[in-house]
């Protein structure tokens, strides 16, 4: 929240998704050009669209496609695969669960979560361990959805890379025991229309004005419904319209830690106050679930602060 931004930024970052682990990546200008404008959009909106992601908009649009498909089977059916936390707070969350800022949502979700194997942690991530839960209707949803995360993984991982070069660290500077071994977590929402929610489970918005926790977070939203809006600095509300074919990404409060401060997250909400049901796939990046930011002397030494693209 950077600025007084009347637009979120488009970024093509083909270049840097094609060129990012080259060695010599320091020589390829059109990947240095679009470093700077994450570095743009990081301190001017903390949010962005990305295109030229390798992501084929096909798959986005099935990903959708098999969320709407569930939120539509009988609350008995998608009760099934309950969240509870005997389940790692993985599963289905009913319209009434979810709360944001003390308030509640007017949104369904399944929450799927990195696998961790049982003592992976310790006690630290005890309460988020076993598998993620997945219904038996649409029939492939498991595979599709195990396939869509591990490719927005790696796509984070090079956003990320970006970011760091931005920051002025090394490209890997988020991996190792930072971030090589990334906790994520993909959220499958669906905004109902309001008319046909029981009165006492209405509430004015899809969710609450928030921050979100980790680095980055990728949004695969309905093409045609206006929904998602964002805070500028004079605190008016710009709306996130979808583009077809992106990804709608905002840096989160840990990328502000690690940065020392110099990208700070944006305040977004949601309101679907369209006449349709709408769906919105995030998916969280997030760093090593057990490391310090003093472990990594780059950023716990104050070393960033200057653009390696010279931006």
């Amino acid at each position: 929240m950077g600025s007084d931004f009347k637009a979120i930024p488009l970024i093509d970052i083909s270049p840097l998704v094609e060129k990012i682990d080259d060695p010599s990546m320091v020589s390829h200008g059109d990947l240095l050009e679009v470093v700077g404008m994450l570095d743009g959009a990081c301190k001017e909106a903390g949010f962005f669209y990305v295109k030229g992601h390798g992501i084929a908009e096909s798959m986005m649009m099935e990903v959708r496609d098999v969320t709407r498909k569930f939120f539509e089977l009988p609350l008995e059916e998608k009760r099934k695969i309950r969240l509870t936390p005997g389940t790692g707070y993985r599963g289905y969350q009913r319209v009434g669960e979810n709360i944001t800022k003390g308030k509640l949502d007017m949104q369904e979700a399944i929450d799927c979560y990195a696998h961790i194997k049982p003592g992976k942690y310790g006690d630290l991530g005890k309460h988020l361990e076993g598998p993620n839960l997945w219904p038996d209707h649409p029939s492939n949803f498991n595979v599709l959805l195990e396939n869509y995360a591990s490719l927005l993984r790696d796509l984070s991982r090079k956003i990320m890379r970006g970011i760091a070069l931005a920051l002025g660290a090394p490209s890997d500077a988020f991996e190792g025991g930072t971030a090589g071994d990334p906790f994520w977590y993909l959220r499958l929402i669906g905004y109902p229309v309001s008319a046909d929610i029981p009165k006492e489970q209405r509430t004015d918005t899809g969710c609450g004005a928030h921050t979100d926790y980790g680095l980055l977070t990728l949004v695969n939203q309905d093409d045609d419904i206006c929904a998602l809006e964002v805070r500028n600095l004079s605190g008016e509300w710009i709306q996130a319209k979808p583009i077809p074919g992106t990804f709608v990404c905002n840096i989160g409060d840990m990328l502000e830690v690690w940065s020392n401060g110099i990208y700070q997250p944006t305040f977004h909400r949601v309101f679907n106050n369209s006449l349709c049901y709408r769906v919105s796939v995030a998916f969280f990046y997030e760093v090593y679930i057990c490391v310090h930011k003093e472990e990594n002397p780059f950023f716990s030494q104050g070393r960033i602060g200057t653009c390696q693209s010279s931006c």
